[in-house]
């Protein structure tokens, strides 16, 4: 029987992602699925504690193995933001489009492009918490290029890759993923522990 895990997420395209790769050693259950109609708060400066938070919640409500994630996008020639505001980069209330418009805007004639996605994992396992970090450096591009992914996806080229992610499909966007590099830890983790 494969062992449930609920990902403390309403971000329908980070399930499906993470379901990519953990599909066939876990059963990975979205909140939505969970029957949890929560939108937890993400009030703080750094990924690790607005991870814990939400997976925590989580875990105070319904007593059983779970884990989260925060995700953040640091530009180097901006001093690490959009960061932790990635999501909310252009303001409450915006979406992907407008968070990229200000990040292209914020870049405007600026020579460094050089960026990074920085995931961190929170995994409450039986009442403890582990973390995990994945990162993934590239450049931002100058404008938009592709049609799939989410985020910053279209303008960010991944070391080692000419296609932006948001050109990529989801097996190629694997191989070089933040998300991924973090969940492979995970899964090396709980394999180690026979969950």
């Amino acid at each position: 029987m494969t062992e449930q895990l609920i990902f403390a997420t309403n971000n329908q395209n980070k399930v499906t992602e993470v379901k990519s790769v953990l599909g066939n050693l876990f059963e990975v259950i979205s909140l939505k699925e969970a029957g949890i109609d929560i939108d937890i708060p993400e009030p703080y400066d750094t990924l690790e504690e607005n991870a814990a938070t939400k997976s925590t919640t989580i875990f105070n409500i319904t007593g059983k193995n779970c884990f989260s994630e925060d995700t953040g996008l640091l530009v180097d020639a901006l001093n690490g933001e959009p960061g932790v505001k990635s999501a909310r980069y252009a303001g409450d209330n915006t979406n992907n489009k407008d968070n990229i418009n200000k990040l292209l805007l914020n870049l405007d004639n600026i020579e460094n492009r050089k960026a990074r996605f920085r995931t961190i994992i929170s995994l409450i396992l039986n009442g403890t918490e582990y973390r995990f970090e994945g990162i993934c450096t590239g450049v931002i591009l100058t404008g938009p290029r592709g049609e799939k992914g989410f985020g910053y996806d279209a303008v960010f080229i991944p070391d080692g890759s000419e296609k932006s992610f948001a050109e990529m499909d989801t097996a190629e966007k694997n191989v070089y993923s933040h998300r991924k590099k973090a969940l492979a830890k995970l899964i090396d983790f709980l394999s180690e522990k026979q969950y």
